[in-house]
């Protein structure tokens, strides 16, 4: 049976038809620039690209030109051959710990949570109808990021803030990369020969956005990224966490309102913030081999985070027996892994260094002799979306 997984952004449609059981990509692409000029439609089939630049109105006509071209090359007979459609929603509130097979209600759920995510629910929403009139007769599965950490209990996810602002607005840990986690942390078990409910692993997310999450017995019990993917470790533009006070102080010192500091925060820090060269790694291990000190420092201040919550997540789960690497940077950067795994000491972490040279692949990277398990994980969200989507509509 073949099932889209769907990741629909404000101006984006990215894609994978899969075919399930045996979670084969048939085909996977993207549409970027949606409602701008010159639109781009990319799509990949038998391992080549097909690429056009076309006006495309709205993610109507986006999942309409997908569905047409999916016939025209002969990846589909007929669109009653995609059997289900799974949709990624970045925030599903307190309200679901769980993927969902989409109705009304859920659509008005997710609605009443977008003030939480702004930027990313609404889009998700436009992806939703816009399958949904394409596909009247396939059901649609909403898979969010934030239900994995749904099992966190209360003193994990709650702030320290008056309690009136979580009854009156929710604010308290969700969490985000859930579905990332999810993934990996099974994946692991797998890899290792181990139930998962024997294992206590830490899933290093790290990409542009990165997270952390400890999981234990494949439950999800803390994770760095808080009420917004805002808090947690530095990212490619994001502070990560800070002191709060820093926001006013900065909102006098520059005359600037809290939303242009909201906005440094989040698009001017980070990476990009400290080093002023890039928000992309690569860029800054290229600047680093060259002398750049701050770009090295951009790089070893994550360093640093990432390993002070691996201890912090250790006494949380009172040992850990896995660590796994994944997302653009963990998954590419082993000169990033090896800096980690450096600050591990104590927990008697050790690498394979020629283990570590692998990217992008499956592959246990610690040495013979270390105490803790490290692996090299790709992820995968579009197989657990293509998976919530059978398990709920068969």
């Amino acid at each position: 049976m073949k099932i889209m997984a769907v990741n629909a952004g404000s101006s984006s449609l990215k894609f994978q038809l899969l075919e399930m059981p045996t979670e084969k990509v048939v085909t996977s692409g993207v549409v970027e620039r949606i409602g701008l000029p010159n639109a781009v439609f990319t799509i990949k089939v038998n391992g080549e690209k097909h690429s056009e630049t076309i006006d495309i109105q709205d993610h109507r006509v986006a999942v309409n030109l997908l569905l047409k071209q999916l016939v025209d090359l002969k990846v589909v007979k007929s669109y009653e051959e995609i059997l289900a459609v799974g949709h990624r929603v970045v925030h599903g509130g307190e309200k679901f710990s769980d993927s969902v097979v989409i109705n009304a209600e859920v659509i008005q759920a997710i609605e009443e949570v977008s003030d939480l995510a702004p930027l990313h629910n609404p889009a998700n929403l436009t992806g939703i109808h816009a399958f949904q009139e394409a596909l009247p007769n396939a059901p649609q599965v909403a898979v969010f990021d934030t239900a994995f950490h749904q099992t966190m209990k209360e003193d994990a996810y709650m702030y320290s803030t008056p309690y009136e602002w979580y009854e009156k607005y929710r604010v308290r840990k969700y969490g985000f990369h859930g579905t990332s986690h999810k993934y990996v942390s099974a994946r692991v078990a797998e890899m290792l020969g181990k139930d998962v409910k024997s294992l206590k692993t830490v899933v290093l997310h790290i990409g542009n956005g990165a997270s952390i999450c400890a999981v234990d017995g494949g439950i999800s019990v803390d994770t760095s990224m808080g009420f917004t993917p805002l808090a947690g470790i530095s990212m490619g533009t994001r502070s990560g966490d800070i002191d709060p006070a820093i926001i006013e102080f900065i909102t006098t010192k520059e005359n600037k309102t809290v939303q242009q500091v909201m906005n440094d925060l989040n698009k001017g820090s980070g990476y990009l913030g400290v080093s002023r060269v890039s928000s992309d790694s690569r860029d800054l291990w290229d600047a680093a081999y060259k002398g750049d000190r701050r770009s090295l420092l951009a790089i070893e201040k994550q360093v640093k985070m990432i390993a002070d919550y691996i201890g912090a997540y250790y006494l949380t789960m009172g040992g850990i027996d896995a660590i796994a690497f994944t997302a653009g940077v963990g998954e590419n950067a082993p000169n990033t892994r090896e800096l980690i795994v450096n600050r591990l000491s104590a927990l008697g972490a050790e690498l394979d260094l020629k283990a570590n040279e692998a990217r992008g692949v499956e592959k246990i990277i610690s040495s013979e002799n270390s105490k803790v398990k490290l692996l090299l994980v790709p992820t995968n969200e579009e197989v657990m979306i293509a998976r919530d989507t059978v398990r709920l509509t068969q």
